[in-house]
């Protein structure tokens, strides 16, 4: 049976919307803070995917929450994604989603209040019926600036079932379009899921006329397997994110959830607008946004997700790849063939390569950049690789806003000789240079960056790893700082390692001013932001 929306028309019962909270849900992740230009590039990514609905953020937490959707909103505002914008059931909360999702083609304002009663009596200490009355006035409000309005029960999936129906009653006659129910700390098993949404399509009046949707969250493990079985129960929205990001274990994972629906049509009859075969540019973009790395053992993009190691297994897919591949590797963007470039490759068929591997198209200044670092890396490596292109290029494009940026570095070190580096900062725009020794070379150069740009943080990791084989091969480097309790991680490449752990450094630097900037105070503030 369809079901008329205002974002999206007549929807057939076989459609899925895909709604994605990678910038809103994934970015409340410990570490996991964007600037403007990252999150930007991380919506355009999404909307080539083919998500349908882009949670940009939350908009009254702070004046950059606030610019950044409404500059996501400004992006979209002829085509493209849904927008929408998380608030709370306070008057402030929702007329400030209102004005930053305004400029969108589709604007959305969503709204969250918790419906457990252990929510209601410990964090909220509303009554039922104070509850009942805070959803009717919330999303009539909101609704009388916006047609579209979702409506989100927090740790619904705890909730008295007869309670959720009524606070779901209540939503919908208030004019919600479409109503979420969340398994806000991911305790559910999948008949749990399947049971509550099973109950509000039956037993509240109204329920054929909106789309339901569903948010889970993974600390059990269990979110994909909650999210199918709430498709199989007649949800046609679903709450995700890029690798599966989000506060704590975090969400279900939007290319697992993806894939199991093409994968298995035969008991999940659905259809949705994502982009396969983009799906692991899209991982990879956001890793190198974020600095935290995909698990290697990752289901569809992780670096092992594809490989066979074991004889039986090689014997199988060379024969036959279906013995022991369910999907190609194609199907979600990973390539048979790299081997492509090398020295004597030229500029169109550096540009060319970045389309085949999904980048949209970049201005000629980053352009020459990325080209350049390129040669450069051509000269020291035999055979460059299509994962090599990537790294350079994400170093290139997604770094071209920073305010501290590396432009020059030397190391002296050896054996009997104490390591020393010498460094050049661009910062806001002015050159600045320092030296420094250390216990090691890497040291050295941390101590360099410290005494041109002054700062206090913690190192609590270091990692390096091969992005390819070979001893040519380029090194990425990741580095986690933790300032007054709040992490954040940054990444680098390069075929130095010293030079490439410089370049992380300097990315988690950046990331630390941007999360310094989004933590200060809004006009009002909210005390915690709304998990969903």
């Amino acid at each position: 049976m369809a079901i008329e929306h205002p974002s999206f028309g007549k929807l057939e019962d076989d459609r899925i919307i895909f709604f994605d909270t990678t910038l809103r849900d994934g970015e409340q992740s410990p570490g996991f803070s964007m600037n403007l230009e990252e999150k930007l590039r991380m919506a355009e990514a999404l909307a080539d995917l083919g998500v349908d609905v882009i949670e940009a953020g939350f908009a009254i937490a702070s004046p950059g929450d606030f610019d950044s959707v409404k500059s996501i909103a400004q992006r979209f505002s002829k085509d493209g994604p849904v927008v929408a914008s998380l608030s709370r059931a306070h008057q402030a909360d929702i007329m400030r989603s209102v004005e930053a999702t305004k400029p969108a083609a589709r604007p959305r304002v969503h709204i969250v209040l918790a419906t457990s009663d252990l929510h209601m009596r410990v964090k909220l200490r509303m009554s039922r019926e104070e509850v009942l009355e805070s959803i009717a006035s919330s999303v009539g409000l909101a609704r009388n600036h916006a047609a579209d309005v979702e409506w989100s029960a927090e740790d619904g999936s705890r909730s008295d079932i007869d309670f959720l129906c009524r606070c779901v009653e209540t939503a919908i006659r208030a004019g919600a379009t479409t109503i979420n129910i969340p398994d806000t700390v991911g305790y559910s098993m999948p008949e749990d899921i399947a049971a509550i949404f099973r109950a509000l399509r039956e037993r509240v009046p109204g329920a054929e006329k909106v789309i339901f949707s569903a948010h889970n969250h993974n600390d059990l493990g269990m979110a994909v397997a909650n999210t199918l079985a709430a498709v199989r129960a007649g949800v046609r929205q679903i709450e995700s994110t890029i690798n599966g990001i989000g506060e704590r274990a975090g969400n279900a994972s939007l290319e697992e959830v993806a894939m199991a629906l093409r994968t298995r049509r035969d008991v999940l009859p659905f259809r949705s607008n994502i982009v396969t075969t983009s799906l692991l540019r899209t991982s990879k973009l956001l890793a190198t946004i974020t600095g935290f790395d995909v698990q290697p053992n990752k289901a569809i993009v992780g670096r092992n997700a594809f490989a066979h190691e074991s004889g039986i297994h090689q014997d199988g897919v060379l024969k036959d790849a279906s013995t022991y591949e369910i999907m190609t590797p194609e199907s979600v963007g990973w390539t048979t063939n790299s081997l492509v470039l090398g020295k004597h490759s030229g500029r169109a068929a550096f540009r060319d390569k970045l389309r085949a591997l999904g980048y949209p198209e970049i201005g000629d200044n980053q352009l020459n950049d990325a080209f350049r670092r390129f040669k450069d890396i051509a000269d020291r490596k035999k055979v460059v690789y299509d994962e090599d292109v990537a790294a350079l290029v994400d170093d290139e494009v997604l770094r071209a806003h920073d305010r501290v940026k590396l432009v020059g570095l030397t190391v002296a070190t050896g054996l009997n000789t104490r390591p020393m580096a010498t460094l050049k900062l661009e910062i806001d725009g002015e050159e600045r240079e320092g030296m420094a020794v250390g216990d090691g070379a890497v040291d050295a150069t941390f101590n360099a960056i410290r005494q041109v740009f002054p700062h206090e943080v913690a190192l609590k990791l270091y990692a390096v790893q091969s992005i390819t084989g070979g001893t040519d091969a380029q090194a990425r480097v990741t580095v986690r700082f933790e300032e007054h309790g709040k992490l954040v991680d940054g990444q680098g490449s390069d075929t130095d390692t010293i030079v490439a752990s410089a370049r992380a450094y300097v990315h988690a630097l950046n990331k630390l001013l941007v999360k310094r900037e989004r933590t200060a105070p809004a006009e009002i503030v909210p005390s915690r932001q709304p998990a969903a």
